[in-house]
Formats: C-alpha cells, structure tokens, sequence
C-alpha cells in the first residue's frame, strides 16, 4: 500500500450506532493465526492479467480496502466459513496478506503465510543445527553395523613367504565416503526462508497499522524474533 493510499485509508469511518469496544491487541503473528485458523479466513489471490486477452489490472488491495474505510460498510463474511461467520477484520486480514508484493515473493509467499498461519507453525529454522561429518552409506549384519567403504585404488604390498624376500601381493585400497548432515547449504536455505517469512509479516504488520481499518483487532508492533539463530 502506498504512502498515499495509507494515508486516505486513515480517514475517519461513519458509526455504526453501536457502542465503542476496547480493540483486541494482538501481534501480527497472533492476528494471523487467529484471521485463518480461528476464523477459517480464505486468500482470494488475483489473477495476473494476460495483455493478449484484454485484461487490465482491474481493482487492487488498495481500492477495496479504501472502499470500505469511506462508505463505513462491513464486509460480508461466511462465504468461506461453513456453518459460521467469518469476522470481518479477518476477512480485511487476509486480503492484506493476498495483496503480498513480488519483491517479498508475492502470491507464493503469500499462501506460505497463510498456510503456516493456518497450522500454527513457524517456519523450521533448524535452531541447534550443526553440520557433523557422517559416512555416506552404513552397512548392517549380524555383527552389527559400520560405514560402507569403496576402492579407490590398488597398492602392491610385501608379504611374509616361505623365501627370505616374501612375496609381492596386491591388495585393494578402501575408503569411507563421508558427507555432512545436515549440509550447511540446507541450514542457510532454513535461514534464509525464516528471514523472508519474517519480512512479509513485518510488510502485512506495517499495512494493518498504518491502513487503521481493523475495528475490533489491534495489530501491535511486536514481531517474532528476528534471526534467533544469532541469539
């Protein structure tokens, strides 16, 4: 949302006649959870418009959620709780969250967030993660188990014989192949989703702060640790 679009999103929205009630405070990881598990709240992604068929980029995020700051009209819920009632700040919830940018990894990231939201998961970031050299392959029999050893070479070698000189023998040269688990590759890749996955909530925070339209939640500023690997 643009400096712009927040700034009319914070305009004064008309009663409702009802009495004020205090706002819910929640963290933007809570207000997740709660907007999609809770509240069963669905993405409604848009489509990518297709030039060669006419299409135009159509109504945004913004237009909508300005929309409904001016009129002061509720969203209709339900559509996608069965049996139930979708709250309305969860359905303004999750439509912050489907209007993720492509620099934060738009609709892919998206649905990551929804659907660890859903769950209520963080992402793994394989904390006490040390990378430990392992034989590649173990083999088992009944005398138990060991690392599996291929030939990497011969060697001739002498052997004791019945001549004073011995006798020459080639024998095989073995080798136990090893690699490391977990790979550091794979704990930066951990890392490095952990840390994009923190930087879409912080974006989807900041537009729920700024935009002011939530009426009964309170997003507040606290955020999950960033990069608690270093702490």
């Amino acid at each position: 949302m643009s400096r712009i679009d927040r700034r009319l999103a914070r305009m004064s929205v008309p009663g409702t006649g009802r009495g004020t009630r205090a706002k819910r405070a929640m963290p933007v990881q809570t207000a997740l959870e709660w907007a999609f598990r809770v509240e069963k709240a669905q993405l409604d992604l848009p489509e990518r418009p297709d030039p060669e068929r006419g299409q135009g980029f159509g109504f945004g995020l913004e237009y909508v959620l300005l929309q409904r700051a001016a009129l002061g009209c509720k969203i209709d819920g339900g559509q996608h709780k069965i049996g139930g009632y979708t709250h309305e700040d969860a359905e303004v919830i999750a439509a912050t969250v489907a209007g993720m940018p492509d620099s934060l990894g738009g609709k892919r990231m998206a649905i990551r967030v929804a659907e660890l939201a859903r769950a209520g998961l963080t992402p793994d970031w394989m904390p006490g993660a040390v990378p430990r050299c392992v034989p590649v392959e173990m083999e088992r029999n009944r005398h138990g188990a060991r690392a599996a050893t291929v030939v990497v070479g011969t060697a001739r070698v002498r052997v004791r014989g019945p001549t004073v000189r011995g006798t020459w023998k080639t024998i095989e040269i073995l080798a136990c192949p090893v690699t490391f688990s977990p790979h550091p590759e794979q704990i930066a890749a951990a890392r490095r989703a952990y840390d994009d996955w923190w930087q879409a909530l912080a974006w989807v925070r900041e537009g729920l702060i700024e935009g002011g339209i939530l009426r009964e939640v309170e997003v507040t500023e606290a955020m999950p640790k960033v990069r608690p690997w270093e702490r």
